[in-house]
């Protein structure tokens, strides 16, 4: 959506004498595409304690235009006022939010995390030998199963036409109904024009390449030609979903 929230929630578990006497208030404010919408936190006591003061507030992006992206972080600046001794403020800046109208298959604005690393799902009841074929690769040390080591992706036709020829080359034969499968993905900035070796896996009817292990480089393998057409009907799906654009970060799983 092209409107974000926040809500924040503050309480005093600790005090006495005048402190207790002290209320907050609080404002939120934007740095980059995007305006204040609406910005609520009115002043309030903090006694009692273990008492919870509320605010919110909400945020329009302004990169709406066709092609358009922008970046938005928001900031809560708040307020404690006493009477006796006078005000005190702090700040907490919160993470940042993307927005665009630029995703391809989407015609809409949208906003989203882009530090988050959504997860892409295969089904392993719906194509087994893609499933093995990446269960395989990650645990041979290749990236893009956590948080710590997503894969990164790329829409540069450049990077990813090199990715698929130097793990899949073309003149390698392929056995009847099968394809050969790339990990991690072309369509990611750690695929094999990052540098390091080409590996594979037994029964993946590449003879001439052997098994290695390590965080650089990537695996192929021959896979069937209907795991594969499901694989690239996902991955597009995904990026269309997540507004997954150049540089943004993603997780591969494999689920039932």
């Amino acid at each position: 959506m092209p409107r974000w929230g926040y809500q924040i929630e503050v309480s005093a578990y600790r005090g006495w004498g005048d402190a207790l006497k002290a209320s907050i208030s609080g404002k939120a404010t934007k740095d980059g595409a995007c305006k204040v919408h609406k910005s609520t936190f009115p002043s309030q006591k903090l006694a009692p304690l273990s008492s919870w003061k509320l605010g919110e507030s909400f945020f329009d992006t302004t990169a709406t235009h066709s092609g358009a992206i922008g970046r938005c972080a928001t900031t809560w600046k708040l307020s404690v006022t006493n009477a006796a001794y006078g005000r005190s403020e702090s700040s907490f800046k919160l993470n940042e939010f993307r927005c665009d109208n630029a995703t391809a298959g989407r015609t809409t604005v949208g906003c989203v995390v882009p530090w988050y690393a959504s997860p892409l799902i295969y089904s392993k009841s719906r194509a087994p030998q893609l499933a093995s074929h990446i269960t395989r690769a990650q645990h041979s040390g290749l990236p893009g199963a956590t948080f710590k080591s997503p894969l990164t992706r790329t829409t540069k036709a450049a990077t990813i036409k090199r990715n698929r020829d130097l793990a899949c080359p073309r003149g390698e034969s392929r056995p009847q109904g099968k394809s050969c499968d790339e990990y991690p993905l072309a369509t990611s900035k750690e695929g094999l024009s990052a540098g390091g070796q080409r590996r594979t896996f037994p029964g993946c009817s590449i003879p001439t390449v052997p098994s290695r292990t390590g965080a650089k480089g990537a695996s192929a393998c021959m896979i069937s030609v209907d795991d594969q057409n499901y694989q690239g009907g996902m991955n597009s799906s995904f990026y269309q979903a997540e507004r997954m654009l150049d540089g943004d970060p993603y997780r591969v799983l494999i689920g039932d």
